[in-house]
């Protein structure tokens, strides 16, 4: 599943290159120019990973990170920081402020690729191409395929953003808000009781497998999905 990767660099030959490169890698690229226009395009989508130069025109990168971990809509996106300055304090004060990795000026495009893979598949793995494998079920994104004792599960395209979210996220409480934001995007206007009837659905399938009571009703809260 390709990423929504936000690239703020105000240089755009470099921002040209990150995104190109972005999109050779299977990844969906927003681009800014200053923090400004970052927080105009995270207010139409929240990225699943941002790529932060630290140094910016108005507010720096270093300064625009520790705001984001400070508001409660923006606080768990991850952050890969992107800088010229090399010095352990650097690395040292660009981590303390809550970015997930730190990338020194130049780099490889494969390098920066990997670094984007290992923060995703921690920090929102549901928005990579691993396999995911809990409770007995294999889900493998790449071939769209859920396979459990043996057999087969099939999955309308939903149910299956649904299961991956719920596999790459086990044993966590999920509420229908944080559901919806993370299956159908914060910006799709549905209402609470679609999560329920898409879980149903899930649960029907997962019938075939055996599978069905990994999804556990959490009354009053939301759903979880439980390895046992």
């Amino acid at each position: 599943m390709p990423a929504h990767i936000l690239v703020v660099e105000d240089e755009p030959a470099i921002q040209e290159l990150l995104a190109l490169n972005l999109i050779q890698a299977g990844h969906q690229p927003l681009r800014a120019l200053s923090v400004e226009h970052a927080m105009t395009l995270m207010r139409e989508m929240i990225p699943d990973l941002i790529l932060l130069d630290w140094m910016l025109p108005g507010m720096s990168g270093i300064d625009f990170a520790r705001k984001l971990k400070t508001d409660e809509m923006y606080k768990n996106i991850p952050i890969i920081m992107l800088t010229a300055r090399g010095e352990e304090a650097d690395k040292v004060r660009g981590l303390d402020v809550g970015a997930d990795d730190y990338v020194t000026k130049p780099f490889s495009p494969r390098e920066l690729n990997a670094r984007i893979k290992a923060v995703l598949r921690r920090r929102a793995p549901q928005v990579t191409d691993e396999p995911v494998e809990a409770g007995g079920l294999h889900l493998d994104p790449a071939t769209h395929r859920v396979t459990g004792n043996g057999k087969f599960v099939e999955l309308g395209p939903t149910e299956f953003k649904l299961l991956h979210y719920l596999m790459s996220n086990p044993e966590r409480v999920h509420t229908r808000a944080q559901v919806l934001d993370k299956v159908w995007g914060d910006r799709v206007f549905v209402e609470d009781r679609t999560v329920d009837v898409h879980i149903r659905r899930l649960r029907l399938a997962l019938t075939a497998t055996g599978h069905e009571d990994l999804i556990q009703t959490v009354r009053g809260v939301g759903y979880r999905f439980s390895k046992q």
